[in-house]
């Protein structure tokens, strides 16, 4: 039996966004201060290809995710990719 493939824009099952949540919890608390709040505005409507870029991000260390959070830098490499732009931007705060 195959699993059904998700279209990119789909929500992803509730478990797997639970689990996502958990995945995100990081060492230092300016970077979950950002997380937090993404989750509150975003969560329950994340796509697909969202998850897949913050799966990429919590793959960085937690200085390199606070720099890229803070616009410090921008996406390089393995990680310049349209998922994380996307979810960075949701991520960032607006400069005022």
């Amino acid at each position: 039996m195959t699993s059904p493939t998700l279209d990119a824009s789909q929500t992803p099952d509730p478990d797997v966004l639970r689990r996502l949540r958990w995945r995100c919890r990081r060492g230092l608390l300016e970077n979950d201060l950002f997380i937090d709040r993404f989750f509150e505005a975003h969560g329950d409507r994340l796509t697909t290809d969202q998850v897949q870029g913050l799966l990429q991000l919590m793959d960085l260390s937690d200085n390199d995710l606070l720099d890229l959070l803070l616009a410090r830098k921008e996406p390089e490499g393995d990680v310049a990719s349209p998922e994380v732009a996307q979810v960075l931007s949701m991520m960032r705060v607006p400069m005022a």
